[in-house]
C-alpha cells in the first residue's frame, strides 16, 4: 500500500486542486438552480397562457347565442322574445302551430319559422338541431286536456340535451316548484293543474340535468302593456305581484346572455306595478344581472 506522505502535493498544487473544487461546487449549484428557475421560453408560455385565460375570460362573459330556438313564439312573451332576441343580433328558429303565426314570422329577416308542434318530440328535435341555445314560454289554459306546460316543454329540454344544445331557460309561472306559497290559495287552486304541470317540466331540468346550464324565470302576474323598463328578477322564492309582458321578455333575454344565471330559479315582478297579490307592497331584493 502506498503512504500519501511520500507523495506531498506542494502549496501551488493544492491552491489549483482548491480552485478546481470550488469551481466544480459553482457549476452544480448553477445548473441545480437553473433546472428549477423558468426559461424564456417558459415565462412567454406562461404568459400567453395567462392571456388566453384572460381572453377566455372576457369572451365568456360577451358571448351571444348565435341561433336561438324559441317555443311559444307565436304571442305574448314568447312573441316579445323574439323581437328582443333578434335586437341583440341572434337568429332565431320558432316552432309554430297556425298558418298565420309562420307567415308573420317567416316574413321577418332573421327568423326561421318551422311549422309544427310541440307535442311531437321528432318536431321539436328537428327544429332545434342546430341552435346553440333554446327559450321555451309555452304553456296552456285550463281548459286544456293535453298539458303542453310539461309535455311540451319536456320535449324542448329532452331535445336539447341530446343534440348538445347546453343553455336552456325555461319560463313558467310564480306557483310552481317551491314558490307555491308566494302565490294566492284562490290563484294557485284555480290554476292547479296548470302549475303542476308547469312544475313537473322544472323538476326534469333541475333534477335530471344537472350538466345543462338552465335557468327558470317564473313571472308573476302577467299585463299586456308597454314594457316599463322597471321590472326585476329576484331569487326570493316568495317573490310576487305583477309584470308586463314585454318586461319579463327583456329579463328573459338578459338572463340567457347573463354569465351569473347558471342553474338560477328566478320571478320576475315589477315593483313599480301594484298588484292584489302583493298588496302590502312586500319588497323584494333584486338579482342583478352580470
Amino acid at each position: 500500500k502506498l503512504d500519501p506522505t511520500f507523495y506531498p502535493v506542494s502549496h501551488t498544487q493544492h491552491t489549483i486542486s482548491r480552485s478546481i473544487m470550488k469551481l466544480f461546487l459553482v457549476s452544480i449549484f448553477l445548473s441545480t438552480a437553473a433546472a428549477f428557475a423558468p426559461s424564456s421560453t417558459s415565462q412567454a408560455l406562461v404568459q400567453r397562457s395567462a392571456l388566453a385565460q384572460s381572453d377566455d375570460s372576457s369572451f365568456a362573459l360577451c358571448a351571444k347565442y348565435k341561433k336561438v330556438f324559441v317555443a311559444g313564439g307565436s304571442k305574448g312573451v314568447g312573441r316579445a322574445i323574439i323581437d328582443k332576441l333578434l335586437a341583440e343580433g341572434s337568429e332565431v328558429v320558432a316552432l309554430l302551430r297556425s298558418d298565420e303565426a309562420v307567415a308573420e314570422l317567416s316574413a321577418i329577416d332573421g327568423v326561421t319559422a318551422i311549422q309544427g308542434d310541440a307535442f311531437h318530440y321528432k318536431t321539436v328535435e328537428g327544429a332545434i338541431d342546430g341552435c346553440d341555445a333554446a327559450v321555451t314560454t309555452l304553456g296552456g289554459s285550463v281548459e286544456d286536456t293535453k298539458r303542453v306546460d310539461y309535455a311540451g316543454n319536456n320535449n324542448v329540454i329532452e331535445a336539447a340535451g341530446i343534440l348538445g344544445c347546453t343553455r336552456v331557460v325555461l319560463v313558467t309561472s310564480v306557483g310552481c316548484g317551491d314558490s307555491k306559497e308566494a302565490a294566492p290559495p284562490s290563484v294557485f287552486e284555480t290554476l292547479k293543474e296548470v302549475l303542476t304541470a308547469k312544475t313537473r317540466a322544472e323538476n326534469v331540468l333541475i333534477k335530471y340535468y344537472t350538466n345543462m346550464n338552465w335557468t327558470i324565470i317564473r313571472p308573476g302576474g302577467l299585463v299586456t302593456e308597454p314594457m316599463t323598463g322597471k321590472a326585476i328578477l329576484t331569487a326570493d322564492k316568495l317573490g310576487i305581484g305583477s309584470i308586463h309582458r314585454e318586461d319579463v321578455a327583456d329579463l328573459t333575454v338578459k338572463a340567457l346572455f347573463a354569465a351569473n344565471t347558471e342553474k338560477k330559479v328566478l320571478t320576475a315582478v315589477d315593483p313599480s306595478l301594484s298588484s292584489a297579490a302583493n298588496a302590502d307592497g312586500k319588497s323584494f331584493e333584486a338579482f342583478d344581472l352580470n
